[in-house]
C-alpha cells in the first residue's frame, strides 16, 4: 500500500448556487472560475476516479454532528435498540424489504466474503410524506431553512404520483393523482420504509437535514461534471438525478481481528534465500484470505460523497485503476503497476468517487475505481457515505459526446486524451462500449447480493 500519489483537491465553490461567479451555476456559458474547476474535475475523474471536495458550503457543525450521532449509535446502543431496526429479508416481519435498516458485523458481503462492519442503510422513500408524525405533502428535496430542526417527510417521487404513466418501483401499480400506493407489509425488495433509531434522540432530525444538504451538493457536483465533459447540454446529469434514488449509509468499523498466518513463518524459514516474487505472492495470498472491513468494489451509481472520521489508513483506493473500459464488472486484481493508496481524511472535506453509471455515461472515459476498507488500527472508525444516484427510472447509456471523444474528436478539457482517451482503449475508440440500462433494475440486481445468504455480488460502500 502506498501513501502517494495523493488525491487531487477540487474547490467546488464556483458552481455553488451562492457563488459570486459572474455566471450562474446552471449557465450554459461558464465563468472563468467554473471553467478552471471543470478542467481540474475532468483531470481528476480521468486519472483517479477519486478526489477531495473542498469549499462545499456544508456546515462543519452539521458534518461533525452526523459523525458523532453515528458513533453514539454504534458504540452505546443496546443490542435491543439495534435489533429494533434490523434489516430483514423481503416479506419477513412487518418492516423487512431486504435493504433498509441495521446490519450486524458480517451481514454485508463483498465478492462472496463477509465484511467486518455494522451499518444502517437508508434509501429514497417509496411514498411521499410517509412516516409517523410527518406533514403530508412536504418534500425533502425542497430547501427549508438550513437551521430548521423539524422532521421532514420522505417522498419517493412527487412527479410520479402526478403522472400515472411512470412506474418507479418494479411490480408496483402506478399511483393516480387521487390515490397512494398500498403500503401494508410484506414489502418486496426496496419497497419498505426507512428505519430510524430511537437512540440517540436527535439522530433522525439531524440526518434528514444532512440528506437535504447532500442532495443539493450532489446536484452541484454533477452539474460541474456536465461542464467538465463539455456536454452539449451541461445539465444532462442534473436532469437525470432530479429524483435521485439516493442511498445513505452510516457505517461502524471495529478494528479487524488479529489472525495468525503460516505465511510469515514460512518466509522466516527461507531466510535470505526467499525471492522477491515469493514475498509478493505470499502477501497477495495473505490479502486474499484475511477478512476485510469492506472488500474491494466499485460503487453502483453516479457519485459517492464520503464523510469520514479522522481515522487514517483505512480507506484504500486502487491507483491507477485497473478496471477495463469494456466492462463494469469489478475485478480485484492488483498488478505491479496498480497499487493501493490510502488518502488521509482532511478536515471539512468530502472524499468523492464516481460510480459505474458514470463509467457507462462516459463510455469509459471516466472509470469507477476499485476501493476497499482495511481498518487494522486502534479505535472504532465511523463513516457516512451518501450515494447520489440517477432516478430509479433513468435510462443510462453512453452519451454521444463521449463516444465521439473516443474517435479522437474530443475538444478542450478532454480532447480525446488522458485516461481513457482514444489511444489506450478508453472511450471505446469510437465504439459504444456499453448498452443502455434502467438504473432501478441495475440497482435491484446488485442489492440482491449485498447480504449474507443473498448471492455473491460486489458491495456498495464508501
Amino acid at each position: 500500500m502506498s501513501s502517494s500519489p495523493t488525491l487531487p483537491q477540487i474547490d467546488i465553490s464556483p458552481f455553488l448556487p451562492s457563488s459570486n461567479s459572474p455566471s450562474s451555476p446552471s449557465s450554459p456559458s461558464p465563468s472563468l472560475q467554473q471553467t478552471q474547476c471543470a478542467t481540474q474535475l475532468a483531470q481528476a475523474c480521468e486519472t483517479h476516479g477519486f478526489f477531495y471536495l473542498t469549499h462545499h458550503s456544508v456546515p462543519e457543525t452539521l458534518t461533525t454532528h452526523v459523525l458523532q450521532l453515528a458513533r453514539e449509535f454504534f458504540t452505546t446502543s443496546s443490542p435491543e435498540q439495534k435489533n429494533k431496526i434490523r434489516r430483514t429479508d423481503p416479506g419477513v416481519g412487518s418492516k423487512g424489504d431486504g435493504a433498509r435498516g441495521y446490519q450486524v458485523v458480517g451481514d454485508n458481503v463483498t465478492q462472496g466474503k463477509r465484511d467486518w462492519h455494522e451499518a444502517i442503510d437508508w434509501y429514497r422513500p417509496v411514498v411521499e410524506g410517509e412516516g409517523e408524525g410527518e406533514e403530508k405533502g412536504e418534500d425533502i428535496t425542497a430547501s427549508p431553512p438550513r437551521n430548521s430542526t423539524r422532521t421532514e417527510p420522505e417522498p419517493f417521487s412527487q412527479a410520479a404520483q402526478k403522472d400515472n404513466k411512470r412506474r418507479l418501483v418494479p411490480s408496483s401499480p402506478p399511483p393516480t393523482s387521487n390515490t397512494r400506493p398500498q403500503r401494508t407489509p410484506p414489502f418486496p425488495l426496496l419497497h419498505g420504509i426507512n428505519l430510524w433509531p430511537d437512540h440517540p434522540t436527535a439522530f433522525r432530525s439531524v440526518y434528514q437535514i444532512y440528506i437535504r444538504e447532500m442532495l443539493a451538493l450532489g446536484t452541484t457536483v454533477v452539474r460541474a461534471m456536465g461542464h467538465a465533459l463539455e456536454l452539449d447540454d451541461p445539465e444532462t446529469f442534473v436532469k437525470a438525478t432530479r429524483e435521485s434514488f439516493w442511498v445513505m449509509r452510516a457505517i461502524g468499523y471495529p478494528p479487524l481481528p488479529e489472525l495468525e498466518h503460516g505465511h510469515g513463518r514460512r518466509g522466516q524459514e527461507k531466510g535470505n534465500e526467499r525471492e522477491d516474487d515469493d514475498a509478493e505472492t505470499e502477501s497477495q495470498e495473505k490479502e486474499n484470505t484475511d477478512p476485510l472491513s469492506c472488500g474491494a468494489h466499485t460503487d453502483y451509481g453516479c457519485l459517492t460523497l464520503l464523510l469520514t472520521d479522522s481515522t487514517k489508513g483505512a480507506l484504500q483506493v486502487q491507483h491507477p485503476p485497473s478496471q477495463s473500459a469494456s466492462s463494469t464488472t469489478t475485478t480485484t486484481t492488483t498488478t505491479s503497476s496498480s497499487k493501493w493508496l490510502s488518502p488521509p481524511p482532511l478536515p471539512n472535506t468530502f472524499i468523492v468517487n464516481i460510480g459505474d453509471m458514470m463509467t457507462r455515461y462516459t463510455n469509459g472515459l471516466w472509470k469507477s475505481t476499485l476501493h476497499r476498507v482495511v481498518h487494522r488500527g486502534e479505535g472504532y472508525r465511523v463513516s457516512v457515505p451518501f450515494f447520489f444516484e440517477p432516478d430509479f427510472e433513468a435510462r443510462v447509456g453512453p452519451l454521444e459526446e463521449c463516444v465521439r471523444r473516443g474517435r479522437g474528436m474530443g475538444r478542450g478539457m478532454l480532447g480525446g486524451g488522458g485516461r481513457g482517451g482514444g489511444g489506450d482503449g478508453g472511450g471505446g475508440n469510437g465504439k459504444r462500449m456499453f448498452g443502455e440500462v434502467k438504473y432501478g433494475e441495475h440497482l435491484v440486481g446488485k442489492v440482491k447480493g449485498n447480504f449474507h445468504g443473498g448471492g455473491e455480488e460486489e458491495g456498495d460502500e464508501g
